[in-house]
């Protein structure tokens, strides 16, 4: 499985930008996806995952404000993200993995794209 994540940029704060991250191959359907954020001189961080059934995980610091959601018609997940804080400033990154649960621990995931960069200027 290969992962392209796209859509970050550089926003006001209070603003919103909706990230995308196309998979290739033919398993996206069986696999839960997660979107997972780092900061500078930061651990990587748990932002929202949803499941195969479409049920999803959403990390209390974007609870109200993120909301992850899939098409799998185009094999793309997407994270809406509204209310941007300059907190939320990272390389936000997705991951797939092969099972049904919208788990939230980073090592449970099988693929990874790489980052897309998410600004938010004060």
């Amino acid at each position: 499985v290969q992962l392209q994540a796209s859509g970050g940029g550089l926003v006001q704060a209070g603003g919103s930008l909706r990230l995308s991250c196309e998979a290739s191959g033919q398993t996206f359907r069986a696999n839960s996806m997660g979107w997972f954020r780092q900061a500078p001189g930061k651990e990587r961080e748990f932002v929202a995952a949803i499941a195969t059934s479409g049920s999803t995980n959403v990390a209390d610091s974007v609870k109200g404000r993120f909301t992850i959601s899939r098409d799998n018609a185009k094999n793309t997940v997407y994270l809406q993200m509204n209310s941007l804080k300059p907190e939320d400033t990272a390389v936000y990154s997705c991951a797939a993995r092969v099972g049904s649960a919208p788990v939230a621990s980073h090592g449970s995931y099988d693929f990874w794209g790489q980052g897309t960069q998410v600004t938010v200027s004060s």
